[in-house]
């Protein structure tokens, strides 16, 4: 099974008639085949109509028909076999490991929707029945559900061609919440989101869904999105990208007659505190699992932690040491694109380059295009928050460790940062009280905090939280991974005084889905 270099509308393949896009080897530099041809505003046009037809029917389809089309998915892309890892190898420069890891994370966040659409929590049923004797007034008969917000824009991701791509989990989240979804594929791996976008118009034919319920198109530059996002049949965006990409979407969105929501994952750098009891007993250790974070997969990770704060004295300077000597022990990778490449470089070389910032390591140059020379720096906390710029992103393995005089001047310089996805506390049990404190700051600044561990490396399961303030993310109230994930795509709506021939089945008497709901202010099911 190989890619055809074709655009997907519904059930149809098509070329494309606008610039040439071919994948290109981030190892070797060498063009891949097939050339594709990007679309346009025609096959915006179809894909957004086709799912603007599709909608009504699949957003009531039974919690088990809706189940199974995400099982028939997650079961299509399996069969792809070992074609699509020797793909998205060619295309990425990724190990194979990396990537079968990764096929299984997308296939288990395919199945856990589906356990989360049977449950049928996420409709949020409740039923506050009529008090016609109630004085002053009397109570209508009320009844709320969830249902879905209508056609998806999804955008792929650069960094992960399979979990946060064509069927990622945006893509799982807004089908399992009866949302159609457009995915504008991402043209680095092109030929790997075909095969698993032709796997999901497989499962739609199998499951005799309608065919607007996903397409898949290709574009360069920024025309087929933006055309995407302002189409007035989309209703929400799901992006997982650079700032400046996000805020460009969210600008078109806003811009609408009618706004919709983007949910744009963007950019953090993930600070990492390392409190003074922790580094004085185990800082040679903490050092290695630092370095072993921030390289993994050549630090291309949402969660590569780019940041570390410490107090002035031996313990830092010694994990600086050690940290330096792991990072020099460390072998050059192979970074996704030539893009990715170029702004790595550009962003280690504004580090070099700063008056108040010094280079602590360089890992290996490597050979070859596209490799990532591992970097770490340091600079005083109070230069640090004098200058914005340090706060940047640099989406590879490199590191800024920021002296502090005091565990009081780190809390200071927490309450500064940016939104960010994670932090961590690196800690021991003489470490309390100065967590205590961090804490009430960190909780106000991210998403997700960790004690002792590293954050690359995100699960997907019910308690997850993969978003933040911004600019982690678009939207603070959200997640992109994890089955809340599924919330970003449901409205509520109410029923007053219906007859009982109207009401949708899942809010008639009697509990007809037999799922959990509230009524009457009491929890039932």
């Amino acid at each position: 099974m190989q890619p055809k270099g074709v655009l997907i509308i519904g059930q149809e393949t098509r070329s494309g008639d606008r610039d040439e896009i071919r994948a290109v080897n981030p190892s070797t530099g060498e063009a891949l085949e097939p050339t594709y041809h990007g679309g346009g505003g025609a096959e915006v046009d179809q894909a957004c109509q086709l799912a603007l037809e599709a909608f009504d029917h699949f957003r009531e389809t039974g919690l088990e028909s809706r189940a199974s089309f995400l099982e028939a998915i997650a079961s299509e892309i399996e069969a792809i076999g070992d074609a699509l890892i020797e793909r998205a190898m060619a295309e990425t420069g990724l190990p194979r490991a990396r990537l079968e890891g990764e096929r299984g994370r997308t296939c288990n966040q395919l199945r856990l929707f589906a356990a989360v659409v049977r449950a049928g929590e996420w409709l949020d049923l409740r039923h506050d029945p009529a008090l016609p004797e109630r004085d002053p007034l009397p109570r209508a008969d009320l009844r709320q559900r969830h249902i879905a917000l209508g056609p998806v824009a999804v955008f792929g991701a650069s960094n992960f061609p399979l979990a946060f791509s064509v069927a990622g989990g945006d893509t799982a989240s807004a089908l399992a919440a009866g949302c159609p979804v457009v995915v504008k594929g991402h043209s680095a791996h092109i030929g790997t989101s075909e095969l698993v976008g032709a796997a999901i118009q497989r499962a739609v034919a199998k499951c005799n869904l309608p065919q607007g319920v996903f397409s898949l198109l290709f574009g360069t530059g920024a025309e087929i999105g933006a055309m995407l996002v302002a189409d007035p049949r989309i209703k929400a965006v799901g992006f997982t990208g650079s700032r400046r990409g996000g805020q460009a979407l969210m600008s078109i969105a806003q811009q609408r007659p009618e706004p919709i929501p983007v949910y744009a994952e963007m950019s953090s750098i993930n600070p990492v505190f390392l409190l003074p009891e922790a580094l004085q007993a185990r800082g040679a250790a903490i050092a290695d699992g630092f370095v072993g974070s921030l390289n993994l997969g050549a630090g291309q990770f949402c969660t590569n932690p780019g940041l570390l704060f410490g107090v002035k004295g031996e313990s830092l300077d010694a994990f600086l040491a050690a940290s330096g000597n792991a990072l020099q022990a460390t072998a050059a990778q192979t970074m996704l694109t030539p893009d990715i490449h170029g702004a790595y470089q550009a962003g280690v070389a504004a580090l070099t380059d700063h008056p108040k910032v010094r280079e602590v390591a360089r890992g290996p140059a490597g050979e070859g295009t596209c490799q990532c020379q591992p970097a770490l720096f340091t600079v005083d906390a109070a230069d640090f928050l004098a200058d914005a710029s340090l706060q940047a992103e640099v989406f590879g393995a490199a590191a800024l460790v920021v002296q502090c005089r005091d565990v009081d001047e780190m809390t200071r310089v927490a309450g500064q940062l940016e939104g960010q996805l994670t932090a961590t506390l690196q800690m021991d049990d003489g470490d309390l009280a100065a967590a205590r404190t961090l804490l009430p700051v960190l909780e106000r600044t991210v998403g997700r905090i960790l004690a002792n561990g590293w954050p690359t490396g995100v699960e997907v399961c019910h308690a997850m939280v993969h978003g933040g303030p911004f600019p982690a993310t678009s939207d603070a109230r959200t997640t992109s991974v994890g089955s809340a994930a599924i919330r970003r795509f449901l409205r509520p709506v109410c029923y007053q005084n219906l007859p009982a021939e109207l009401l949708p089945e899942p809010v008639r008497d009697g509990n007809p889905l037999g799922v959990t709901r509230l009524v009457d202010g009491q929890r039932e099911g």
